[in-house]
């Protein structure tokens, strides 16, 4: 496992061993690896990490694809996943209308069809045998919490949707076709040089099949790499992928295909007009299907701003609803809980994990109301996550200013300042509170 992945799982990992010495039969990772292929092979519902199957058995029979991508052995989103390679009641009939494949590693995943927030540890692809997509399903804005943006109702309402555009296709084919991306940065994971000396195209389960596979959150850690090392600065549309509606205020219905299921005061989506109920049939002319489909849109709209076209089904009428995007609209998003953040900590922030001070911390501490306060939670202790470590800073410091900046209220504003604005290599003054004094150290951006 590559160094960044181990640390990144450090608290998943702590928590197992402590399971394995309660119970003594807990599966390892390589059983829950090995475990899962017997399982699927063995019930013969899904075809087992073999696309080029999956694209030829759509062909022949003229059925629509679903293809699951699936890091295993992670924990998130488990029972979700579960409930669909069980064949949940509500999805089994819907299923068999779909060839199905299911994909656990990002081996050999080819980036100019399957692009997708990486973050995430369950994705859903409803495609065409000619490799036309339908739609996107999964999503999470949280390192737990995955139930607030996905169900297997949602999940189900998708795949309804789905087959109704695959019963249209071909004449759909034109409002479809921006559901494809542009042409990655490079064709498939493997070849980020990040991962090109360490991982192969395929698993190996003849050898350590754990520690072969690339997981899907390294994709984005080695985009970002590639990034950083190549021009210092990582774009917008790099460190805020796929933007979360909810950040501009669109509440969505995780039991709905793309249902508003409220909207926040004084928000970009209520200045658009949206409102509680609608349902969203199309995002600048593309249908959706699911919040995932959302996000694609708001992914593929410019940093510097712009305007997003919807179409809603209101109370007995369809009207049009037009979001208007600000330069600077990404940065509303949040970041910090990415299980690839840890790498952007190392470089902007000389890994240290922060989190705001709650009004009743900030009156035990006496700081204003407003105002940076960023309390110290974790601080990396092994290189090349040891920079803030070696500069002296401590659990529990609280920080109250970054290269001379104070207003930063949001891990999230920190790290876009720091991975957007200050050039790598550059000594950075960081003050912190520590028992009610002032200590100032340097962490060096990398």
């Amino acid at each position: 496992m590559s160094r960044p992945l181990s640390l990144a799982l450090s608290f998943l990992l702590a928590i197992t061993s402590t399971a394995l010495a309660q119970n003594p039969v807990a599966k390892s990772r390589d059983e829950k690896v090995r475990g899962d292929k017997a399982k699927v092979e063995a019930d013969g519902f899904w075809i087992y990490n073999d696309l080029n199957r999956g694209f030829a058995e759509a062909k022949k029979t003229g059925m629509p694809l679903i293809v699951v991508l699936r890091c295993i052995p992670c924990e998130q989103c488990v029972k979700l996943d579960d409930d669909l390679v069980d064949k949940d009641e509500r999805l089994r009939p819907l299923l068999e209308k779909f060839v199905r494949v299911r994909v656990i590693s990002a081996n050999g995943l080819d980036l100019t069809l399957f692009q997708y927030d990486t973050d995430q540890s369950f994705a859903v692809f409803l495609l065409n045998a000619d490799r036309t997509i339908y739609g996107r399903f999964g999503t999470r804005s949280d390192q737990r919490n995955w139930t607030d943006d996905v169900s297997i109702a949602g999940l189900a309402k998708a795949l309804e949707g789905a087959l109704a555009l695959h019963q249209a296709y071909p004449a759909n084919k034109a409002q479809l076709a921006a559901k494809t991306g542009p042409a990655p940065d490079f064709a498939a994971p493997e070849k980020y040089p990040k991962l090109a000396t360490k991982y192969g195209s395929e698993l190996n389960y003849e050898g350590n099949v754990v520690q072969s596979c690339i997981h899907c959150h390294q994709i984005g850690d080695a985009q970002r790499q590639f990034y950083r090392e190549k021009g210092g600065e990582i774009p917008q549309h790099v460190l805020f992928q796929y933007p979360h509606p909810k950040a501009l205020g669109l509440i969505l219905d995780p039991q709905e295909c793309a249902t508003v299921l409220s909207v926040d005061a004084n928000s970009p989506a209520e200045r658009a007009g949206f409102r509680a109920g609608d349902i969203i049939q199309s995002l600048n002319g593309q249908p959706m299907l699911s919040l995932a489909d959302v996000q694609w849109v708001l992914h593929h709209t410019s940093a510097t701003g712009g305007n997003v076209t919807a179409a809603v089904v209101g109370p007995n009428k369809v009207r049009n609803v037009t979001l208007n995007l600000q330069s600077g609209w990404r940065k509303r998003d949040d970041i910090a809980w990415r299980v690839s953040s840890w790498e952007l900590r190392r470089m902007g922030l000389g890994a240290m994990f922060v989190k705001p001070l709650t009004p009743a911390q900030r009156a035990e501490q006496k700081l204003p109301d407003t105002g940076m306060a960023l309390r110290v939670e974790h601080v990396g202790q092994f290189a090349p996550h040891d920079i803030a470590k070696k500069a002296g800073v401590l659990k529990e410091d609280i920080l109250i200013s970054f290269n001379g900046r104070t207003d930063f209220t949001r891990e999230t504003d920190l790290l876009a300042y720091a991975l957007s604005e200050i050039p790598v290599g550059t000594k950075v003054p960081a003050t912190f509170l520590r028992n009610g004094e002032k200590v100032t150290v340097e962490l060096v951006t990398r």
